[in-house]
Order: structure tokens, then sequence, then C-alpha cells
């Protein structure tokens, strides 16, 4: 690599690559203001201004060319636009949310939303990386984020448990997925995605190359909670701050989903891999779904609804075809709305003092009646993350099951059918409790019948604008298109980067 002309690159480097760089800056400036001015109430401003700055940025470079910065190390332009978009979208959304529930569990710090802020940077790395030392450098600097934010309660026995749980497992996960690194990088010569098929041609099925892919998708299915890795989700999920809870299983498992894409589009032989991502892909999807219907706890029965919602998506990744990824693509935006709305609900309805820990499902009985809003919007999510059309959810599960079927893999999709039709036996019990149930039922230790739950406005804005994007989502004119476009762009360019 000549490095002889880097410093006259930077420039334009530093500009391409500008929401990355503007967040990485306002998570500097949150962090000194706090310094001097400890939980200004300021703060969560410049991360929502920075963040819908770099929200507008990557909008104006959907249309534009692929290209690569830094060395070819990250991506910026057309694909890399819209997953970025879908990463600062959802963060933005969670960090609205997060405002008004961070100060009612008295934990409104300042550092929060500079880690917020690291976080999606991470996650952007991640998610646009072009080299395997770009994913690792993405993905440490997501995790270590998330791992704080996870304990964020430290006077909570839970929080700390969730906490310590997911770092050990995490840093477990994050071994296999260096050494996984090693080994590719030892077999193929390269750590530059679209040089690695070439170095495999070159060495040929080598024992080291193999075994630097199987380790390397173990870090993978840790991070997307594929089964059998999934053993962390529920536990962090029900221990952390319900907000950045619902902002955890969206961008990260959207940053972490399209760096597989990238490596398997990239990196990895053709067809090789179709039947290891099927059988995860039905394992997490019937796992998830039979965990999720025994759980009393709604944050973590979402949790368990999360993993299962991870084996829609690699029912798509395992059709190995541009349209599949680009379903798998499309879906991430569509889980991403879901779910931030769902948990910004369940945040809302919070009262058990233990950041929705301890809740039952039972405890929220007649919410819809006695906040009719609460209880259509989550209708809506519980209706969506079913795939009962019209809704956004039916689109995304049509998305990544089709191509399934064009691929030859009809009986997978069949199974990702029934385990959607089983989901309902959760999702429709969530919309029976909040709407048909009398609030006289809610037990004992429950706020009592009459009791508000208040909703602010900037919440009540993020779940109106979720409900309505799955609503219409469905129906915008090529935006289903326009992520298959990007394949077909990437396999036009991938000789040329």
């Amino acid at each position: 690599m000549d490095l002889s002309q880097a410093y006259d690159a930077m420039l334009g480097d530093l500009a391409g690559a500008f929401p990355l760089v503007l967040l990485a800056v306002a998570g500097l400036v949150i962090v000194v203001w706090d310094a001097f001015r400890n939980n200004d109430p300021l703060l969560p401003y410049i991360a929502g201004g920075a963040l819908a700055i770099g929200l507008v940025f990557e909008g104006s470079q959907l249309a534009s060319e692929q290209t690569t910065l830094f060395y070819g190390n990250i991506r910026a332009g057309g694909f890399a636009a819209f997953i970025n978009m879908v990463l600062l979208g959802g963060t933005l959304l969670s960090v609205v949310l997060s405002v008004p529930y961070l100060r009612q569990i008295k934990h409104a710090y300042g550092e929060v939303y500079a880690l917020m802020l690291f976080a999606t940077v991470g996650m952007m790395a991640l998610a646009t990386g072009n080299s395997l030392i770009m994913l690792f450098v993405g993905l440490e600097t997501m995790s270590v984020c998330l791992y704080i934010l996870v304990g964020l309660v430290r006077k909570d026995e839970g929080s700390i448990e969730s906490a310590f749980k997911y770092f050990v497992l995490g840093a477990f996960a994050t071994g296999f997925f260096l050494y996984g690194i090693a080994l590719l990088y030892g077999a193929t010569g390269t750590v530059y995605l679209h040089e690695m098929q070439s170095g495999f041609a070159q060495s040929g099925a080598t024992t080291m190359f193999w075994a630097g892919v199987g380790l390397l998708l173990v870090g993978f299915f840790f991070k997307v909670s594929a089964v059998p890795f999934h053993m962390w989700t529920p536990d962090a999920y029900q221990g952390a701050p319900t907000t950045l809870t619902g902002y955890m299983s969206t961008t990260s498992k959207a940053a972490a989903f399209t760096a597989l894409i990238l490596v398997l589009y990239y990196a990895l032989p053709p067809e090789r891999w179709t039947t290891v991502l099927a059988v995860v892909a039905v394992l997490t999807m019937v796992a998830g779904n039979v965990l999720a219907l025994a759980q009393d706890n709604v944050k973590r029965m979402l949790a368990y609804s999360s993993i299962a919602h991870g084996g829609y998506i690699l029912v798509g990744l395992a059709a190995g075809t541009a349209a599949g990824y680009s379903g798998a693509l499309y879906y991430l935006l569509i889980y991403s709305i879901m779910n931030i709305g769902a948990f910004g609900v369940i945040a809302l309805l919070e009262w058990d003092g233990k950041i929705g820990r301890e809740q039952t499902m039972e405890s929220l009985s007649g919410i819809g009646t006695q906040r009719p809003f609460l209880g259509l919007a989550m209708a809506v999510f519980m209706f969506s993350l079913i795939g009962f059309p019209p809704f956004g959810g039916f689109f995304g599960k049509v998305a990544v099951f089709g191509p399934a079927i064009d691929a030859g893999l009809t009986w997978l999709a069949v199974i990702g059918l029934l385990a959607s039709v089983a989901s309902a036996g959760y999702y429709l019990r969530v919309v029976y409790v909040f709407s048909f149930k009398s609030a006289d039922e809610r037990p004992a230790e429950a706020p009592a019948t009459g009791t508000g739950f208040n909703v602010p406005f900037s919440s009540l804005a993020v779940l109106s604008l979720c409900v309505v994007l799955l609503v219409v989502v469905g129906f915008i004119p090529g935006l289903r298109d326009v992520t298959t476009h990007y394949f077909i762009d990437m396999a036009v360019a991938a000789g040329t980067l």
C-alpha cells in the first residue's frame, strides 16, 4: 500500500466521511461540556443536531456512486449512505425517546448521549467497512459503548448483572472474530473484502481459510443474536434502560447484519455457506418464537422476538443472491422502525422502578382504554412485527422470503412463514392485554385503575412517526428497488474498488 499521498487525500476522505467525523466530534464536545456543566439539558440537543445533520448529508448521497475512503477501508455513497441513514435515524429517534425517559428514572446523565454517538460511529464503521481491520475497529467501538449503556443504572443489581453477562460473552465472541480475521489474512494474504475471493482462488480451499470463515461467522452470529449464540440477549435487553434497549436492538443489529452482508457478498466463495446460514436461520426462528411464547415480561418477550427476526433476515442471506441481500437491507429498515416504536411504548408504561425488569404483561391491562394512543400504536407495532398486511413488516418478510423461494429454498421460506404465524401467539397477547382486558384486572402491585402515564410531546411525535412509516413504507414507490440497485452497482464495482 502506497501511503505517500496519504496527507493529500486526507481532506477529501474526511469530507466523504463527514457524518462519521461529525458524530465523533460532537461526542467529544459533549464529554468536555459535561465536565464543566454536568448533565446540562442542552447536551441531548447537541447529539440530536449532529445526528440530524448527518442524516441530511447521507440522504444527499443516496444516489451517488459507490466509492471508498481512507485507502479503501470505508465505503461511502449509495449502499453506505442507505445503511448510515438507518443507523443515524434509529439513533436520533432513540435520543428523542431517551430524554424524558432517563429524566423519569433519574439517570439523565450527559455522558449517555456521548456514548450513543460514539457507539453509532462504531456502527457506521462496521456497516460500511471494506476491510476486516475496519470491521473489527467498528465492532469494538460499538460494543464497548453498549456494555456501558446496558449497565447505566449502577444501583440496580439486574442492570449490573446484564452488563456483566453481555461484556463477558461479548469479549469471548470478539476473540473468535479476531482469530477468524487472522486466519483469513494468513490464507488469502489480504484484509480487503473485495480481494479475498481472488486470494481464495489462488490458495485454494485450505483448512486455514475455512477455519477463519467459521470463527468469523461465530463472531457475527453472536452480534446478531443468532441461535445458539443468543444467550446474552434476553438478559441484556431486560436489564438495560428501555429506550436504550430499543436503540441497541435495532442499530447494532442493523450494523452487524450489514457487515455480514458485505463479507458474504465480497469475501466468501458463493454457495459454500448457504447450508450453514439456512440451518442457523431455522434454529433462530424456531427457538426465538418458542421461547417468546413463554415470557411474561414484555421486554424479555421482545428480546426473544428480536432473536426470531434475526432468523428471518438470515433467510434472505441464505438465498445468496443480490435480491436476498437487498431484501435483508430493506427488512433492517422496517425492523428498526417497529422495534424502536415498541420499546418506546413500553418505556412510557414503566411503573416498577426497576426499568421494567420485573414488570409483567398483565400489569398493563386496560392501557388501551386508559391511553388510547399508546394502545393503538402498540397494536400497529405488534401487527407489523407479525407481518400482517398492509403494515411494513409484511413487505419486509416478502422481501426476505421471496428471494429464498427463487433460490430453491422454498422449505426455508415455509418454516419462516410458519414461525411468523406462531409469533402471533405472543404479539396478539399484548394487543389483547392492552385493549381487551379491564384495568381492574391488574395485579395488586400495579398502578391503580385511573392512574395515568405521562406521554411527553417528543415521545408522542416519535411514536406517531413510527406508526405512519409502518403504514406507508411498503407503498413508497421504488424503495425496495433502491436497495436492489445498490447490489447491482456493487457487483459491477467489485473489481474496480
